[in-house]
């Protein structure tokens, strides 16, 4: 009998690491890596980012894999078993999916490969400024094998046990490693198994955010872009992507307030801004974006 590949599935709340924690898979992992990716958005910043790694990918665009795109799922799942042969396939869900359905559908119809676990990365640092539990991230705690708690370096030691107490209160079967920067050993990531398989009853999608990217080959002033992160809205929880400065490209990450630059090869400008109620605050964005183009 053929052994069927492991599959990893890696969800968690926007902004919570889940692009560091392959990031970090890819450079301390020897063996071949597939890995399937469900983005929130137009653009395809991550697969952007992750581009270059010697893995073989599969974007599936926006939308949330465990509604929409079943049926394209299994079709790249199949295609990457059959073209590239990889020993593990990581899949990474958009932070807005509710992967109970994805976890009944990969085991109930991909006999090619076996459920090797659910990773659920927690940021630390959102839970405090935002404690309410909403139904997406339930769904997500619920189904973990292994809870990375993450960005710990930026709470408390009270607020850290309180995180922890309150991940255990939905899931407490689910070890919780805390980590900084996804900085996980994949030793403790793989091979565990998925403890149960539950039909996704009555599965809802309840969306939460919305988004809308921008794209622009202009350069941009520096300072005038650090104003602009500075002043955005709560109501922006996520915003990612690539801006061109004279200095050079950056890859930009806003997580609830918090952002960083960091260098990047990367040729053009290209932001996805997420969040709630964005539809009324695009035009206000946009604008300050192109006040800081600077004149050819």
């Amino acid at each position: 009998m053929e052994s069927r590949t492991p599959l990893t599935i890696v969800t968690g709340p926007l902004g919570s690491g889940k692009t560091t924690l392959l990031r970090h898979l890819l450079k301390t992992v020897s063996r071949p890596i597939a890995i399937l990716m469900n983005e929130f958005g137009e653009i395809a910043i991550d697969s952007k980012i992750l581009q270059g790694k010697n893995v073989e990918m599969a974007d599936l665009g926006g939308g949330c894999v465990c509604c929409s795109l079943l049926g394209e799922f299994e079709a790249a799942v199949q295609e990457i078993i059959d073209t590239v042969h990889p020993e593990q396939i990581v899949v990474e869900t958009t932070g807005v999916a509710e992967p109970d359905a994805l976890v009944f559908n990969v085991e109930e119809s991909l006999p090619q490969v076996r459920l090797d676990g659910v990773i659920v990365i927690i940021d630390a640092d959102a839970m405090v400024q935002y404690p309410q539990v909403g139904h997406t991230l339930v769904m997500q705690i619920e189904s973990a094998d292994i809870l990375l708690l993450n960005k710990v370096d930026r709470v408390s030691k009270a607020d850290l046990t309180e995180i922890k107490h309150k991940l255990q209160h939905y899931n407490d079967i689910a070890p919780i490693i805390s980590t900084q920067h996804c900085q996980a050993d994949p030793t403790l990531l793989f091979g565990m198994g998925h403890h149960s398989m539950q039909p996704p009853a009555n599965h809802l999608h309840k969306p939460e955010f919305d988004s809308f990217s921008y794209t622009s080959q202009e350069v941009y002033d520096r300072a005038c872009f650090e104003e602009f992160a500075n002043q955005l809205s709560s109501d922006v929880y996520r915003a990612k992507g690539f801006v061109k400065f004279p200095q050079g490209t950056y890859l930009f990450n806003f997580v609830a307030g918090r952002w960083e630059l960091e260098p990047f090869s990367a040729t053009a400008t290209e932001l996805v801004f997420i969040g709630k109620n964005l539809s009324n605050q695009k035009s206000d964005i946009v604008d300050h974006l192109n006040r800081c183009q600077q004149p050819a």
